[in-house]
């Protein structure tokens, strides 16, 4: 292919940091075009018409299908942005608790959202960062020459994974976060960073199983990890098989906590039984549903449990390459990742032996750049790709054609750690835990007015009211609870006794989704939130589909008319307009993202949240 670049001069910065990721490759690799874009967003704060054009020399993709990614992530910026940018979360998880507050004092200190020509803040869609809000994450840009050798970046390497927030670029995290500690930073001063134990308020409990090691294990220390017994189930899965493992998978009925629930024994089987040489596992750590932390605390805290599972299940499929993408607002996490696969590495545990068995499996990390659509699985594969991070129309599904047109498995973080128990314990322990097909544990992530948010793990079929008595009690006043996050559905009080699992929220017209359970109270203005959640939507729509594309569109309009008691033919019209919305949206949507736009705006009208909605 003749490719016409851009005319465009890149500048030295911005080649050492192209260079610095693509390397000198035998051939182009369309797949190290995220990494090459994040690399010059790390040293410079945007992707000018120069860097854009080396990019595409570089990796021989042409420049309008370069611009078209590089515009469809929120974490790049194709225009001149000050290098070092706050994203100050509105999100319904911390606007009611600080989020709004912060963002006026932001606009006070620094001028409106985008001015600014060395520092600058921005309005952010939910950073996972619920339990402690608000929540601010910081794009701090830092040129290759500033970092590499640097006591900063030598600090930050030798440093526990939770000692400070700084990612590449030098991004960071703050929450709870105030205007004074957010400027600071902004200016240089170091951040703390997030300590996994005060999100998991039962860490140290003897019954617990994913988050057993949290806060017992340094999680930058392999051998603190396996003197806690970890590779015990690597070690298991290599000696009984491959076969017998996805066996062990299947029959401990282990489905996908993600949201979507699918049964992780039949894609590893399919794909395990599939005659193509060549396989790929994916690990979807791009955990973007507003509410939801859970797979942020895991990579935090215990990233060797999440490498491990990932050699388990590639072995166990046949795949020689394991994908972590990882989400781009989770830098600790990242970090934290980075140096597990490096160890895991270095001491044999991946590679072309792992532990000495003749076997070959790698983890490549990836970081995401600011799109929930890439939680879908196909859009993620697509992003992987080098691709705007669009879905696939299914058939074929991922584990026949996936990614690079391979059989590929994609589990979720959660998932995946799910793994070691079962192959240490066997199918039929798992199993005997929950019942039908909510079988095992299951973390979920409380926040809003509840008196200890944090991650949590219960067996499932506990019931919502027991869950709310582990994190202080029902709170006083409760008016409604937000149930499996953006795409899930508002329940009331008298739900509160609703057992925890796939069937039993069903029968409610609810969903457990990604563990999300964010409480309201009296006080809580329903049309706000319900136009927040709206906006999310309308933000996130990647735009293939026109379903998705118009209607979470007109959705937010709506909403937006309703908030400020502007409606168009009145509030019955405009109620009646959301619900023919929904029902496009719903029937016709290529993916979930525009199938579940309208889930909480639906159950909030049908509960009567919004005032002369019922």
């Amino acid at each position: 292919m003749d490719l016409v670049l851009l005319p465009d001069a890149s500048t030295d910065a911005e080649r050492a940091a192209v260079d610095g990721v693509v390397g000198a490759p035998a051939q182009p690799r369309r797949d190290l075009l995220l990494p090459a874009l994040h690399a010059v967003m790390d040293a410079v704060g945007w992707i000018s018409r120069g860097a854009l054009s080396y990019v595409c020399d570089r990796l021989h993709v042409p420049p309008a299908e370069a611009y078209g990614v590089a515009t469809f992530y929120a974490l790049f910026s194709v225009t001149p942005r000050a290098p070092r940018t706050a994203h100050v979360c509105d999100d319904v998880g911390c606007a009611a608790f600080g989020g709004e507050d912060l963002c006026a004092a932001m606009e006070e200190r620094l001028g409106p959202a985008g001015s600014g020509d060395e520092v600058t803040w921005t309005r952010s869609p939910c950073l996972g960062l619920c339990e402690r809000a608000p929540a601010v994450f910081l794009q701090l840009a830092t040129p290759p020459s500033e970092r590499e050798g640097s006591p900063d970046a030598t600090r930050a390497l030798e440093s526990s994974p939770h000692d400070d927030a700084h990612g590449p670029g030098g991004h960071a995290q703050i929450a709870p976060a105030t205007a004074d500690a957010v400027v600071r930073a902004l200016h240089g001063d170091d951040v703390p960073g997030p300590d996994p134990v005060v999100s998991t308020p039962q860490a140290g409990a003897p019954d617990l199983e994913l988050l057993s090691r949290v806060g017992v294990v340094d999680p930058g220390d392999l051998d603190s990890y396996r003197a806690a017994g970890g590779y015990a189930g690597l070690r298991r899965a290599l000696a009984v098989g491959p076969a017998r493992v996805v066996d062990e998978i299947t029959v401990a009925s282990l489905t996908g906590r993600g949201g979507a629930a699918f049964p992780t024994g039949t894609k590893w089987a399919a794909v395990a039984g599939s005659p193509e040489p060549e396989k790929y596992l994916v690990c979807n750590a791009d955990e973007s549903e507003p509410g939801t932390f859970k797979d942020r605390v895991l990579m935090e805290a215990d990233p060797f449990a999440l490498v491990e599972a990932m050699t388990v299940a590639g072995i166990a499929v046949g795949a020689r390459t394991g994908y972590l993408y990882v989400r781009g607002e989770y830098p600790a996490a990242e970090r934290a990742l980075v140096r597990a696969v490096d160890e895991a590495r270095r001491h044999g545990f991946l590679g072309d032996d792992v532990m000495g068995s003749g076997r070959t499996f790698d983890v490549e990390l990836r970081r995401g750049a600011g799109a929930y659509i890439c939680g879908e699985e196909t859009a993620l594969m697509n992003s992987l790709e080098g691709r705007r991070g669009e879905p696939r129309a299914k058939p074929p599904f991922p584990t026949v054609a996936g990614l690079f047109g391979k059989p590929t498995v994609i589990n979720n973080v959660e998932t995946l750690v799910n793994v070691l128990r079962i192959v240490a314990e066997g199918g039929p322990a798992f199993a005997s835990v929950g019942s039908g097909r909510s079988t095992g544990t299951k973390l979920f992530c409380l926040s809003g007015v509840v008196a200890r948010p944090g991650v949590y793990e219960v067996p499932m079929g506990t019931t919502l009211r027991e869950l709310l008595e582990l994190a202080g009690g029902v709170p006083p006043d409760l008016r409604a609870i937000l149930l499996g996050g953006a795409a899930g559905s508002f329940v009331t009080p008298d739900q509160l006794d609703v057992p925890l699992t796939l069937e039993g929220t069903r029968e409610i017209g609810a969903t457990l989704g990604s563990g999300v359970v964010l409480c309201f109270d009296s006080s809580t203005d329903f049309a706000a939130v319900l136009r927040r959640i709206a906006g999310f939507f309308r933000d996130e729509s990647c735009g293939q589909c026109v379903p998705c594309r118009v209607g979470t569109v007109r959705q937010e309009e709506a909403l937006a008319r309703i908030v400020r008691g502007r409606e168009i033919g009145g509030r019955t019209v405009e109620l009646q307009l959301l619900r023919d919305v929904d029902r496009v949206m719903t029937d016709a949507s290529i993916c979930g993202l525009g199938q579940t736009a309208a889930s909480a705006v639906r159950s909030a009208l049908a509960l009567g949240l919004v005032g002369g909605s019922s």
